[in-house]
């Protein structure tokens, strides 16, 4: 994807959510191979700090992607709606500011909660990790998981309810076959990000309803759903692979 956005517009407000997508997908894979350590080898060795930073980097990802996930896919609507091919930024400062904003602003809300609530617990061991059930005897830890899944469920569910408009919209115009105009393309690839969320972010803040009040009986249950959220990663493959392959190609008969 690095290689496929180099020579776009960098002030497209698409690419800005595009490059912030892959660095957020990137830093999160980072941490991934420690978690799986830690279930492999049943032993946490890396100290309480990097535990907690492994774990917030987890739902720092999570909400990340949401928010560029629902700027791309707003800019995308706006287009349609005001017949414009995109959207961009007058600058690139302004494009850093928006990108640096929802960093700061993700992370503001997710680390304090993290470094100050879990693993406070007196019964938490150094060898442990992700133990922290003992978070949610907080009401403002409680709050904020109640808060975060009302508002994934409502703005995904604005969005769908504007793609399915739109796709109608698109199929009233166009005649057959439909497949065959860029437009329709267009919007299945929007409706495929609306999947992404849907699939792999749903699950994890159903389950969290019931889980901030059932954290005992929850933790492997609320384990295999935070691992779902990790296929977002993979939100870019299907579209990468097909003009990875075509950039690849004009390159090597340019070259020849």
């Amino acid at each position: 994807m690095i290689f496929l956005i180099v020579g776009t517009n960098k002030l497209s407000v698409t690419t800005t959510s595009v490059i912030n997508l892959l660095l957020v997908h990137g830093i999160f894979l980072i941490s991934v191979p420690f978690r799986i350590a830690y279930y492999v080898q049943k032993k946490w060795s890396y100290g309480l700090f990097f535990c907690k930073m492994v774990s917030a980097m987890t739902h720092i990802h999570i909400y990340i992607s949401f928010i560029f996930y629902v700027i791309m896919l707003s800019m995308r609507y706006i287009s349609f709606f005001k017949k414009k091919d995109k959207i961009e930024f007058y600058r690139t400062l302004h494009s850093l500011g928006v990108s640096g904003t929802t960093w700061i602003v993700t992370s503001i809300i997710i680390l304090p909660l993290v470094f100050t609530q879990y693993g406070k617990s007196a019964n938490f061991h150094e060898t442990e990790c992700f133990q922290f059930q003992d978070a949610f005897e907080s009401q403002a830890v409680v709050i904020v998981n109640y808060i975060s899944s009302a508002i994934i469920f409502t703005v995904v569910s604005c969005l769908l309810a504007v793609q399915i408009f739109i796709i109608v919209e698109v199929i009233k115009q166009v005649q057959r076959p439909i497949l065959a105009y860029q437009e329709t393309w267009v919007q299945l690839k929007s409706l495929f990000f609306i999947l992404v969320m849907i699939m792999c972010f749903f699950p994890f803040h159903m389950l969290k309803i019931y889980y901030v009040n059932h954290t005992k009986e929850c933790f492997y249950a609320n384990e295999i759903c935070l691992s779902i959220t990790a296929l977002s990663c993979l939100d870019f493959l299907f579209f990468a692979v097909k003009t990875y392959y075509r950039k690849v190609f004009q390159f090597i008969s340019f070259d020849t």
